[in-house]
């Protein structure tokens, strides 16, 4: 076996299958098709029926069910036990992946014998490049940095935006120190000298943890441009006061793990207050920022792609009580309708390189639903068809 598939899922099943849809089409056009990948989807206690759903639209993948929600670390390690490939990719379920994604890193793997991990350029759903495709390791001074906003004061400066590596070309390959989760393709050997995630981490800072610990084994971490994927970010978790707790929860976890020898106990003491004063930032802007009860106006849809989508997706758009424009510049968003001849990595460039970021929706031939990306404290919008 040659590549393994890793996707732990929570209460998110449009858009994991419009995922999978993704994957399934990327692994059928590469050398990973038939016999060659495995693909495990690890469920962590979901109550969408996410598994009665995709179980029959995707009979060559592996489901497994858990009885509780044990956290991302756990779930990724359970579904390691059943992994057999030469490469395992963890992947987040709210992601869109380009046809070409997987080839990229194993052309990589294969020219560079040093690599542990890659990961690849990401773009959220209103088209904006994601920093933490590319990240450094959160030491004291350079977590400071961040969370007193230094560093989006200077983004490109190597000492003050050292957390995201803010002096790298987001367009250009470069080793990097911490790799997100959210895509995070990791060599075998790699897996078995580190032993895979920290199950300490029940959700954030495992992706770090993990690639710092890649690193100390002897590999190199590498960041890939070559290829972009969606993230849609947080669709399995509301960006509520209970993510931000579990967030610097994390951070805190983290530090106290790495945070060691003289003086370790002053520079814990401040970290500590600083991240409790972003914490407490973090949480009054989600309060501010929640929207009043009543009726809320939604923006007119330009529908483009695969016509032969375009009847289905106006009946779901009407149903939703949302309007459609026949022009793309008087619309407040756009709803792309993937085919053969409209792929994912078109779609993806046209997202990343649209001179208006608006809301964008996305639809994969054969699916069930439109999803897209929220904003602020908010989930994603979901269309069922």
């Amino acid at each position: 076996m040659i590549l393994s598939v890793v996707i732990v899922n929570y209460n998110v099943k449009y858009f994991l299958e419009q995922c999978l849809s993704s994957l399934k089409k990327a692994l059928d056009q590469s050398e990973f098709h038939g016999d060659k990948a495995e693909v495990f989807v690890v469920d962590n206690n979901s109550t969408d029926g996410s598994m009665d759903f995709l179980k029959p639209l995707f009979p060559g993948f592996e489901f497994i069910s858990s009885p509780v929600n044990a956290g991302f670390s756990k779930a990724n390690n359970l579904a390691l036990s059943y992994c057999s490939g030469e490469f395992i990719l963890f992947l987040n379920p709210d992601t869109i992946i380009a046809e070409d994604s997987l080839v990229q890193c194993f052309s990589f793997f294969r020219t560079h014998e040093n690599a542990g991990a890659v990961g690849v350029r990401m773009i959220d759903g209103s088209g904006h490049f994601l920093k933490e495709s590319k990240r450094g390791f959160p030491w004291p001074l350079v977590s400071f940095f961040r969370l007193s906003g230094l560093a989006a004061c200077f983004p490109s400066s190597r000492f003050f935006a050292a957390y995201y590596a803010g002096h790298l070309d987001q367009q250009k390959d470069n080793p990097v120190e911490i790799l997100s989760g959210a895509f995070m393709m990791v060599r075998r050997e790699a897996i078995e000298k580190t032993g895979g995630f920290d199950e300490q981490f029940f959700m954030y800072a495992e992706d770090i943890d993990l690639s710092y610990r890649i690193s100390n084994a002897g590999f190199q971490n590498f960041y890939l441009a070559s290829t972009t994927i969606i993230h849609f970010k947080g669709e399995s978790t509301l960006r509520d006061l209970k993510y931000v707790h579990q967030f610097y929860l994390a951070m805190n976890q983290f530090m106290e793990k790495y945070l060691r020898g003289p003086g370790s106990s002053t520079k814990l003491f401040f970290l500590r207050l600083a991240i409790s004063v972003r914490r407490q930032a973090a949480a009054a802007a989600i309060l501010i920022q929640k929207k009043p009860a009543g009726p809320h106006k939604k923006p007119p849809l330009f529908i483009t792609g695969d016509p032969d989508g375009f009847p289905e997706i106006r009946k779901a758009l009407q149903r939703s009580g949302i309007r459609i424009t026949e022009t793309e510049a008087s619309a407040g968003g756009i709803v792309y309708c993937e085919s053969q001849h409209n792929p994912w990595k078109s779609i993806i460039g046209k997202m990343d390189h649209a001179k208006r970021k608006l809301f964008w929706f996305v639809h994969g031939s054969g699916t069930h639903g439109i999803v897209g990306s929220g904003s602020g404290p908010e989930q994603g919008e979901i269309i069922s068809c």
